[in-house]
């Protein structure tokens, strides 16, 4: 038996776990990152200090950023590791709250431990204590529960064995994965007690990967050879599974072309014939048109989110679906014929599976010709100058900067639709936008996620003003930790993306900028706040001066931030040509009309897989 506290306990099991998958192992925590308070500091903080196992404690500067950063590295690793995150009871805990909504909507690990009031209840009400008069048991960290895939509080060391375990069960399982909560009673984190000692003995947990089962797979087989026009739209279960090469022989063989979510961007490389770029509502014009016109749609480890489907306006209203997941839950939407596996797994065995079948060379020069159309589109795009610059310049001066190696981070704003059109990633693992909860002020956050797991990449973060607004903060953390990022800050004055929706719908831009009340333009120098954070600063003015300035960044050793004025009203990326659906007020609104057409054409895919 070991004698430890709770605290103590808890830091040296996360040290002695690792995932492992297709024979290679990861040690599972690469850390723990913290802001300290009453409620943690007297436990897991005296438990880190005192600590001499292998778990890196890093300070971060906001704890709703913390857990973005840690559900970045947990992407970057491809779910094979990620952080654990601490903070003080109270406020400290809430502030997580956001970032875990969005590590479960985007499937991914992440492991919150927030301090809690006192199991005893001697001394309550305590400090930041929530009083409920239903329950003495109810506090703040029962917000977690909706946003968590696992919760619980330990009230007692006794129950501490088995909630870990069930912890890692969750975050090691890629069907199940995303926030685990367990809430911890500051009395009862630095309360001693005998553990056994096989609870700290190096575990590791085997990532599987199940196989389709045969009858499913024998109908998926028969569905797939009957179509003459398929689509494959692939999701990040794609790339965390790593079944990157594994679709490039299925879609190489049988002449199927690929179109990518926002999470599944980089399954194909750039220049690939058969890469058709992004779909839906930010999509490429060469990958929506074979999505109208698509027999079949194969989805490969994607939720179809609305603006995969463009709110359901892409795909023809009579097209079969055959969906390949690792969950049954997202197998079986849009009515699919449902592949329950893992994509390496399944689409090694679908290409078993469809031999004899493939799709017309027509059909194949077809993808070809209209992705060289958006090229066209896109080329000319990157290619605007002027002054202030245009977004997509931007992003083309930072695309042709990345090169090889560079891994371009971005959540929120106008900037997500026009990277998923518009960027010409290098493969998986290249384009890391979050999008599943498409949440303000991950960006920064995020790319110190991204830069931690994988650092021998440069990871470039393109950011707004108004996202840098909310969550600047994690520059301190970067500089602090000697953790390199170049960050582009695109200052437009205001909210564009939303600036432009409000335009549609008839809420004429209220909100959207940042100015005085009497529409002069505020005194804010952003730069100067990057400055004053730690990071050095570069101030392009025109295109050639922001490759020259990217240039500089990509050899600096330190933390840049790039600071550029774009123009606020322009629209300058290529149209999408597809829709989302943001309802109009149906009283006094001119765009009403437009909706009602956009609703109609609005399908529910309810026919029973063929």
């Amino acid at each position: 038996m070991t004698r430890l506290t709770v605290a103590q306990a808890v830091v040296r099991f996360l040290a002695c776990q690792w995932s492992e998958r297709d024979g290679v192992e990861h040690r599972f925590f690469g850390g723990c990152t913290g802001i300290f308070g009453h409620g943690n500091v007297a436990g897991l903080g005296q438990a880190l200090a005192t600590s001499d196992e292998d778990l890196p404690y890093h300070l971060s500067r906001n704890e709703q950023a913390m857990v973005h950063t840690a559900a970045a590295y947990a992407r970057a690793s491809n779910r094979l590791s990620t952080l654990a995150c601490t903070t003080s009871i109270g406020p400290g805990a809430t502030n997580m709250i956001t970032g875990a909504a969005g590590a479960t909507i985007n499937r991914l690990p992440v492991l919150l431990l927030p301090g809690d009031i006192f199991s005893t209840r001697v001394a309550g009400p305590v400090l930041q204590e929530l009083e409920d008069q239903r329950s003495y048991d109810i506090s703040v960290n029962d917000c977690f529960k909706p946003v968590s895939r696992y919760w619980d509080r330990i009230n007692r060391p006794e129950q501490l064995p088995s909630a870990l375990l069930a912890a890692m069960r969750v975050l090691t399982d890629p069907a199940e994965t995303g926030a685990v909560t367990l809430a911890l009673p500051q009395d009862v984190q630095a309360e001693a007690y005998d553990w056994p000692e096989e609870l700290f003995g190096r575990r590791v947990w085997h990532v599987p990967r199940p196989r389709p089962e045969h009858s499913a797979l024998r109908r998926a087989a028969g569905q797939i050879g009957t179509a003459r026009r398929p689509l494959i739209v692939a999701g990040g279960g794609a790339i965390y599974s790593e079944a990157t090469e594994q679709l490039r022989i299925f879609a190489e063989t049988y002449g199927v072309p690929v179109a990518e979510t926002q999470a599944g961007k980089g399954v194909l490389p750039y220049g690939h014939p058969l890469a058709l770029g992004a779909i839906g509502a930010t999509g490429t014009t060469a990958a929506n048109a074979l999505a109208r016109e698509a027999d079949l749609v194969i989805g490969i480890g994607t939720r179809y989110s609305d603006f995969t489907t463009a709110s359901r306006t892409i795909f023809a209203p009579d097209a079969a679906f055959v969906n390949l997941n690792i969950t049954g839950f997202d197998a079986a939407k849009l009515s699919g014929l449902q592949l329950v596996a893992d994509a390496r797994e399944g689409l090694a065995e679908l290409t078993e599976a469809c031999a004899g079948w493939a799709t017309p060379p027509a059909y194949r020069d077809r993808a070809v010709e209209l992705t060289r159309a958006w090229d066209a589109a896109v080329d000319a795009a990157y290619g605007l100058e002027g002054t202030p610059l245009s977004q997509a310049a931007v992003i083309g001066a930072v695309n042709a900067a990345a090169g090889g190696d560079g891994v371009v981070v971005c959540a929120a704003g106008s900037m997500p639709g026009d990277l998923h059109k518009l960027w010409r990633p290098s493969g998986p693992g290249s384009y890391h936008v979050e999008y599943g909860y498409s949440c303000m002020g991950y960006e920064i956050a995020g790319g110190l996620g991204v830069k931690m797991a994988v650092p021998e990449r440069e990871v470039f973060v393109l950011v707004g003003d108004g996202s840098y607004l909310m969550m600047a903060q994690e520059l301190v953390t970067a500089v602090a930790e000697g953790i390199k990022l170049i960050v582009v800050l695109v200052d437009n004055s205001g909210f564009a993306s939303i600036g432009r929706l409000s335009e549609s719908v008839g809420a004429d831009r209220l909100g959207t900028s940042y100015r005085h009340r009497d529409g002069g333009p505020l005194p804010v120098d952003l730069a100067a706040n990057a400055a004053s954070l730690g990071a050095s600063v570069l101030r392009p003015e025109s295109v050639a001066d922001l490759r020259k300035a990217l240039d500089t960044a990509r050899s600096a050793t330190e933390t840049t931030v790039i600071y550029v004025r774009t123009d606020p009203l322009a629209d300058d990326a290529p149209s999408s040509e597809a829709w989302w659906d943001v309802p109009v007020a149906q009283v006094g609104t001119a765009a009403r009309e437009a909706y009602e057409a956009n609703k109609r054409s609005q399908h529910p895919h309810l026919a029973p897989p063929g």
